[in-house]
């Protein structure tokens, strides 16, 4: 038996043994004495009678143990041509002025704290500051638009909103402040206060609920760390939705840190002094959790990257940043792979720069496609390791657990289920199918630390989501199989929740931006494949009775206005560029659209149709258009 298997025996054995030692990598205002409260299921909580704090375990601490000239912070910006470096003991005080400057502004523990913010600093420095007062961050996507915004502020309902001027997108300047205030005009939760952050690429006019970043730090003092309870949310992070709602997904405080502590040595196989390279944004999961937690709480060195894989301003900026800081483990999605992989196929930029110090390249966000792994494995020489997790989870599910033992890699495989997880197969009845067989992907219950205990001020809708479909199991929404090894593979989602270039996004918000053109009657939007993103959306919309489709221009015309109207409320990540106007949608004989129908058909896999469809021949008029790429 090998150390993977003694380990995940381990865990499963004795869970309560094994999370509480794991625990004991942090510091503890209160030291827990229990692993695991599961006196409420589908509650569950972690370390419950713990207390700490997290930002004090990811700076000070490491300050104090004699570290504070250690870089702890990278930035790198190739579209503004910044680099910078944050010592630990810089990225601490800094954190402690705005710390103070959030408290003034009315912010204390428990209070929420939306963060709107582009791939800069300060974002990280806004994200530790709350935590720093037990305050509790969202953070939106830059790339999202006003609406989506407005949609979070509305649920999270956040005392303070902290933004910046603007924002970089290759050669584009986003200006970020109209969005905000556009945000607001349109939610009813109106925010005492925002703290925007001016940057010289377009500064912001502000208004009289506007505070400046540098004026309010210049008048703050520093903040102490707050202690809190384990059990208490360190953040709130939406994610999409099937409803087009987002979902308010709940971190809690000492399970998450506890658990990415964890992940850092015995999956990136990461340590004090190391440098890890996350390539992606903090607006999501993998930047919350690898870009700004578990680097600093294991002592790490993290670069914060502002740019694209390519053009910003040439494909090998992966390869210089990896070089420049002796990166030792790089993390992003396989998007950016195959978009590298487009630009520069011989790897001549990669063999242009020393990357030695380059030990594994991880990626993630979405499936791994054989070939992609193939190219950056001979290019790289290194292990590229597949792994699989979510939003909700927090850490990964499933991977090669490098600082373990590295496992035997399955191209298509993430691998296997890391310690705590207890990953099953079901078929629709709820039973284990064969190895080789697809069915839903589950996780038996209770789930390790770092994982969602609910959703924010909205427990039915965290018990409905997740928890009703299998008694005792957490449903991912993914289906796949194990096969004979216990290799999990993961085929794609069951819902309607689409992955764009390792981005999740709702086709039924889409939808339901585009039912609000008043020439729509009805629409679809499909997820199809695509060569580059993984996924793309595409549109169908029936028009009214009355509307003129065939008048001069029409069809172009309401193209555009259709794609205009996801972008402005949606935002750019959606991707939406093709929309065709259909006569009909094939739909079974109770009016529910055939979407997986339309998927298959699309992408060319023909899965067999349901034998309830209303009418086959609306199906068979929408082929030839669902086939074209």
């Amino acid at each position: 038996m090998g150390e993977y298997d003694e380990i995940f025996r381990a865990s499963v054995a004795d869970p309560e043994r094994f999370w509480l030692e794991a625990a004991s990598a942090l510091e503890w205002e209160r030291t827990p004495t229990k692993a695991l409260d599961d006196a409420r299921p589908p509650f569950y909580r972690w370390f419950p009678d713990g207390e700490l704090n997290v930002c004090r375990n990811a700076l000070d601490r490491h300050v104090e143990a004699g570290h504070g000239q250690r870089p702890a912070l990278v930035y790198d910006s190739p579209v503004t041509g910044v680099k910078d470096v944050y010592t630990y003991e810089r990225l601490r005080d800094e954190v402690a002025v705005f710390a103070g400057a959030l408290r003034d502004a009315g912010v204390s523990a428990g209070d929420r704290v939306v963060i709107y913010m582009p791939m800069v600093p300060e974002a990280a420095v806004a994200m530790l500051a709350c935590a720093r007062l037990g305050a509790v961050h969202s953070v939106v996507f830059g790339g999202f638009a006003a609406r989506e915004l407005a949609v979070r502020i509305d649920d999270a309902r956040p005392t303070v909103v902290v933004s910046a001027s603007c924002g970089i997108e290759g050669t584009r300047v986003i200006e970020y402040k109209p969005l905000l205030d556009k945000a607001i005009e349109l939610a009813a939760h109106k925010p005492a206060r925002r703290i925007v952050l001016q940057r010289p690429q377009a500064e912001a006019e502000l208004g009289a609920d506007d505070v400046d970043w540098a004026a309010a730090c210049a008048a703050a003092s520093p903040a102490d760390p707050v202690p809190v309870a384990s059990t208490d949310p360190l953040y709130v992070l939406y994610t999409s939705g099937t409803t087009g709602k987002p979902k308010g997904v709940v971190r809690d405080s000492g399970g998450y840190a506890t658990a990415l502590a964890w992940s850092m040595t015995n999956v990136y196989d990461v340590g004090p002094g190391q440098t890890l390279f996350t390539a992606s944004d903090v607006g999501w999961v993998v930047g919350h959790s690898y870009i700004v937690y578990a680097p600093l709480l294991a002592g790490a060195t993290t670069v914060l990257y502002e740019g694209k894989p390519v053009g910003t301003p040439d494909a090998g900026q992966f390869w210089r940043v990896a070089a420049e800081y002796g990166v030792r483990a790089m993390f992003t999605a396989p998007t950016a792979f195959r978009a590298l992989k487009k630009e520069d196929p011989d790897g001549e930029f990669a063999r242009a720069y020393d990357l030695s110090a380059l030990k594994y390249l991880f990626l993630a966000g979405e499936r791994l496609d054989p070939e992609t792994y193939r190219w950056a494995s001979e290019l790289l020489g290194i292990p590229v390791i597949d792994h699989w997790w979510q939003t909700e989870t927090g850490w990964p599910i499933v991977a090669n657990p490098a600082g373990i033992e590295l496992l035997p890699v399955k191209p298509g495989s993430p691998t296997k289920p890391l310690p705590g997880w207890d990953i099953q197969v079901l078929d629709g009845d709820g039973r284990q199918v064969p190895p080789g067989t697809d069915g839903a992907i589950v996780a038996r219950l209770p789930m390790p630390p770092g994982a969602l205990p609910t959703l924010w001020n909205d427990d039915e809708r965290f018990v409905q989501s997740y928890m009703s479909a299998f008694d005792g199991y957490y449903l991912t929404g993914d289906g796949g199989h194990l096969d004979e090894d216990g290799y999990l593979f993961v085929m794609g989602r069951t819902d309607d929740v689409i992955n764009v270039a390792g981005h999740r996004l709702s086709t039924g918000g889409m939808e339901e931006v585009l039912a609000g053109h008043p020439d729509v009657a009805e629409c679809a939007v499909i997820g199809v494949s695509d060569q580059l993103k993984g996924q793309v959306p595409r549109g169908f919309v029936v028009l009214k009775s009355g509307v003129d489709a065939d008048a001069e221009g029409y069809a172009e015309r309401l193209r555009a206005e259709l794609v205009t109207l996801v972008r402005d409320q949606v935002g750019a990540v959606a991707s939406l560029k093709d929309v065709a106007v259909v006569a009909a949608l094939p739909k079974t004989r109770s009016g529910k659209i055939l979407r997986k129908s339309m998927r298959s058909i699309a992408d060319g896999t023909d899965e067999p149709v349901p034998s309830t469809i209303d009418d086959p021949a609306v199906l068979e008029a929408l082929r030839p258009t669902l086939r074209r790429q």
